[in-house]
């Protein structure tokens, strides 16, 4: 891949010019990967244990995600996510007990424990759009996002992220057609880790590369190392700049492996070889950041496994917390719709509360079910 950015090496030491970051940037993208496996650790033990239903692993792809975000502009840009995300929201700092409110759906889920776990939605203090299940459905409301900032001459660009498997949707083509049409001020970045679900990527695509599709839509298309955050954090940057500054689209391929299953209903020993997982064990994001960092003197080994354990019992109080907490109330289900709940919805709760406290004793008149 002679082609593809790339600034770390799998050892950590440099082979390109880093970008020039503040030593607290840079522990900032460190801390977010390390939260995002503490996270990840917690969730499995979770669903594992019958707690949670559903989680998505994220090991292996941080840095994709942690260069992506570190590049934006909290205060004015957008994200437009898919579900293997989590480190963009650590990094912008959005709070960890919420996402455990929605992993479990409790009474503060911003869903209201509507949707599957993982599907995070959060104003602040990133402008997140909801995630969804249907893949490539947030391309286009990207580009949709973007469009509407340019016209009302906002200085925002919205990065959009999405998987291998989503470059075979409508949703992509349509996005990427569009975009590059509207020269939309906006970033694609395709988290190539390999894998959609069990299809590899020479079953999803004929083309040479991910990055190359940009071509047929007028967008120019680059490759880089997706384990390599500062690589990232470079290609993204400066699409990021070429966006504010009304040049159009880019389209970013990361090339990077997902260290575990699609979810935690799947197994990907029935589909991977154990070879592959050996091999990109090597090049794993965190172990390759970390080595760069102390050689930078920006980290010791012992500052390392402090921030580990720090983030790793944070991870358990804020799940503690959000597990303590109430299910949503009955009758929110029948909410958020109309402004004003019309009469024939207002019966339709009042017969569904009445039915449930009939049932069970613990339903109060308000709708609200027992822990």
């Amino acid at each position: 891949m002679d082609d593809t950015l790339q600034i770390l090496d799998e050892t950590g030491k440099k082979v390109g010019k880093a970008p020039r970051l503040k030593r607290e940037t840079l522990l900032r993208m460190y801390r977010a990967i390390v939260s995002t496996r503490a996270f990840d650790d917690r969730c499995m033990k979770l669903q594992r244990t019958g707690k949670i239903g559903f989680s998505i692993p994220n090991r292996g792809i941080e840095a994709t995600s942690v260069g992506g975000a570190a590049a934006l502009d909290a205060a004015c840009d957008w994200i437009a996510p898919h579900y293997r995300d989590f480190a963009m929201m650590f990094y912008h700092g959005i709070s960890t007990e919420g996402m455990f409110d929605n992993m479990f759906g409790n009474c503060d889920d911003s869903a209201q424990g509507r949707q599957m776990p993982v599907h995070f939605s959060f104003t602040e203090p990133i402008k997140w759009l909801s995630i969804s299940s249907p893949l490539g459905t947030q391309i286009t409301n990207a580009v949709g996002i973007a469009e509407a900032m340019k016209r009302k001459k906002e200085k925002g660009i919205v990065l959009t992220t999405f998987g291998d498997g989503s470059t075979s949707t409508s949703g992509f083509h349509s996005g990427m057609n569009f975009a590059g049409v509207m020269g939309s001020p906006m970033v694609f970045l395709c988290q190539n880790n390999q894998w959609a679900i069990s299809c590899p990527s020479e079953k999803q695509t004929m083309s040479e590369s991910y990055a190359i599709k940009g071509e047929a839509y007028g967008i120019p298309g680059i490759k880089v190392d997706g384990n390599d955050v500062l690589a990232v954090y470079k290609a993204v940057s400066d699409a990021v700049k070429r966006a504010r500054a009304g040049e159009g689209p880019t389209l970013i391929e990361a090339v990077t492996f997902r260290m575990g299953g699609h979810s935690t209903s799947d197994d990907p020993s029935r589909y991977v070889d154990q070879a592959l997982f050996d091999e990109w064990e090597k090049k794993d994001p965190l172990t390759r950041f970390r080595a760069y960092l102390i050689a930078e003197g920006h980290l010791t080994d012992e500052s390392a496994a402090a921030i580990e354990q720090e983030l790793a019992d944070s991870m358990m109080a804020a799940a503690k917390q959000a597990e303590a907490k109430p299910r949503p109330k009955l009758g929110s289900i029948f909410s958020d719709v109309f402004e004003t709940m019309p009469k024939h919805l207002e019966n339709q709760m009042g017969e569904c509360i009445s039915h449930f406290s009939e049932r069970d004793e613990a339903v109060d008149e308000k709708g609200e079910f027992p822990l």
